[in-house]
């Protein structure tokens, strides 16, 4: 007996287009290849922020950056940030330490150990 999902599957067939790899394009989104690049970055950003697991105002000293633009690039509102800032930051966090970064006790020359 045919299951309830397969009833009816052969008239409902529809035609499957192939995406291109690009979602924005597919979509239709003017600037595909630009908010792709931005998202891949933004992503690759926030892999190594968790990775390091910063908190919002270590990932703010780190990068340079207000809390606010933490937050956004977390919530991957990219539009007040540039490819060339993205790989900037990119860039400044890679460079930014391997771990947690130290409070300000925890780096002061008299801080317990």
């Amino acid at each position: 007996m045919a299951r309830p999902s397969q009833v009816g599957s052969a008239r409902r067939r529809r035609a499957v287009t192939p995406g291109t790899g690009n979602v924005f394009a597919d979509l239709g989104y003017p600037n595909a290849a630009e908010r792709q690049a931005k998202l891949r970055l933004a992503y690759a950003l926030i892999q190594v922020l968790e990775e390091r697991q910063f908190s919002q105002a270590e990932a703010s000293k780190v990068l340079g950056v207000t809390p606010s633009n933490v937050s956004a690039l977390r919530h991957y509102r990219l539009a007040g940030f540039s490819i060339k800032r993205l790989t900037n930051l990119l860039t400044a966090v890679e460079r930014g330490g391997r771990g947690r970064a130290q409070t300000k006790t925890e780096s002061s020359p008299g801080a317990r150990k």
